[in-house]
């Protein structure tokens, strides 16, 4: 058996960054076990779990990330991150793993940033990893990840028989003002 992290090779970066931080990098962000059965809902159907690979806690009161394998492409870390919420919100709140990597440099994701300088220290560092790994700017996109996947997330919600987190998806793209296009 390995014991390697995950087969994403810039997951497992991360992992490595993370491993050596004291403290968290980013407000509410854990890596937990990759792949686990997150258990977002009870009502979930095999099809469902088998398209959704959780690896990160977003925030501190159980929120999660999880990548959705919307096709069957080799590169894992292409695939868009999905936001399952603590209080039943769900998105697609990242292209690929890259962006949501740049957007944990962002400060504003589970409330103000603590101000220990432990994290403050933790933090620079993470900058430091990211601009090192991966370059100092994010890559554009010409839509939002859920203009880009959200009518696509939902009708494949729609298809394993998950209907109500289609429908807060739903709900969430109109009031994003997402057009089916």
């Amino acid at each position: 058996m390995s014991d390697t992290y995950s087969p994403i090779p810039e997951l497992n970066l991360l992992k490595e960054f993370d491993d050596q931080c004291t403290d968290f990098y980013s407000p509410g962000f854990e890596l937990r076990e990759y792949n686990n059965d997150a258990s977002w809902s009870d009502s979930a159907s095999p099809e469902f779990y088998d398209r959704v690979i959780p690896f990160a806690q977003a925030t501190s009161s159980g929120s999660f990330y999880a990548l959705w394998r919307c096709d069957d492409r080799a590169d894992l870390a292409t695939l868009p991150v999905i936001l399952f919420g603590d209080e039943g919100d769900l998105y697609v709140s990242a292209h690929n793993l890259l962006d949501l990597f740049y957007d944990l440099a962002e400060e504003d994701f589970d409330g103000p940033a603590p101000l220990r300088e432990e994290y403050l220290t933790t933090r620079r560092a993470y900058f430091a990893w990211l601009e090192r790994n991966f370059g100092p700017t994010r890559p554009e996109h010409e839509r939002s990840p859920m203009e880009e996947y959200g009518w696509r997330f939902a009708d494949w919600l729609l298809s394993v028989g998950s209907e109500d987190a289609a429908d807060v998806v739903i709900e969430n793209l109109e009031c994003f003002e997402v057009s089916r296009a």
